[in-house]
């Protein structure tokens, strides 16, 4: 059974309120009598209840983190960052995953309202106006990163756009003939929320249609695999991948090796977030960083901004940038 506060007062033999004194060291308190009943608390084991205190205090200290899931490591940094700069500020952390289940996307955040979160960060699964109008009606700040929801919500995030543009922009200015955008969530029935996608798809249009002597093709499924390889045997142009995602990448670099490819020999190949990961890859991916670890420090301020009271802009956007590996 846990050690209470008045369990505490009378072993002392005082008042629960002359132990809440010295426990939180506030008001009018002999040293001796304070010493006493600090000694008797660590010795019973004594922890208080932060729930309950904040409860009264109208507050928790705890953030809410809804995201897709840690199998992908840009997830995985996401969360590194927002635990680390919540703990910075004063907060504890409740993390929770829907992988891509917009159901239980829904009913994690029902849960993490019901148990009194401050403020909640949100990377989301679920999209559109009856989804906004849900996540408004709960009362609590909340800060949405990676896929927007609507523009009446705080949203942090990269320009994903004008990021694919100008890697699109240097692909071409590289010398290659083709290029080919892998982005298979675009073909995904229940992928959900795919905004940075989308917009990574925009901005690769966008570059293709200025260049019209350029050929390209779009790879939007899971067999994107098989697809790359028949394209790199039958081109007969200088081809070159752009994926939506470092993992895309890096599986095509994986098996188009298996059948004696390589990178950037036989075709060039630039990825999408910088995961950590790649530091370990030979050759070194190139890849467009886009600030995953800013994006996620930004939304703790901003959700704590919120907390506090202040008015926020609803779009934040941390710069990106090119990386020059080895692949083009």
């Amino acid at each position: 059974m846990s050690i209470t506060t008045n369990d505490i007062a009378k072993i002392c033999q005082v008042s629960r309120t002359t132990v809440l004194r010295a426990l939180n060291n506030q008001g009018r308190i002999s040293e001796e009598t304070k010493e006493r009943i600090l000694k008797t608390a660590k010795e019973l084991g004594y922890r208080p209840d932060l729930l309950a205190r904040g409860l009264v205090k109208g507050r928790t200290m705890y953030i809410g983190v809804v995201v897709f899931d840690v199998k992908n490591q840009y997830f995985a940094q996401m969360l590194s960052a927002i635990e680390t700069e919540a703990q910075k500020q004063g907060y504890s952390v409740n993390i929770t995953l829907h992988d891509k289940n917009k159901t239980k996307e829904i009913e994690l955040i029902r849960k993490l309202a019901d148990y009194h979160m401050d403020g909640l960060i949100l990377s989301p699964v679920n999209e559109g106006e009856e989804f906004a109008h849900f996540l408004k009606n709960l009362g609590i700040p909340l800060v949405i990163i990676g896929n927007k929801v609507s523009d009446t919500l705080p949203f942090v995030g990269i320009q994903e756009k004008e990021a694919a543009k100008e890697a699109v922009e240097k692909i071409i200015k590289t010398g290659y003939e083709e290029v080919i955008f892998v982005c298979p969530p675009l073909g995904g029935i229940d992928e959900g929320n795919i905004f940075t996608h989308r917009e990574r798809l925009a901005g690769f249009c966008d570059v293709i249609a200025a260049n019209t002597k350029i050929s390209s093709q779009i790879l939007s499924n899971y067999d994107y695999i098989e697809e790359a390889k028949k394209i790199v045997k039958d081109s007969g142009k200088k081809t070159a991948f752009f994926c939506s995602g470092d993992i895309f990448a890096l599986e095509i670099m994986k098996e188009l090796k298996k059948i004696g490819m390589k990178t950037p020999r036989d075709y060039g190949i630039m990825g999408f977030d910088d995961i950590e990961f790649l530091n370990y890859i030979t050759p070194r991916l190139s890849t467009i960083y886009n600030s995953v670890e800013e994006v996620s420090r930004t939304a703790v301020k901003l959700l704590i901004r919120q907390m506090q009271g202040e008015s926020v802009s609803m779009n934040y956007f941390e710069n990106y940038h090119i990386i020059d590996g080895e692949t083009l």
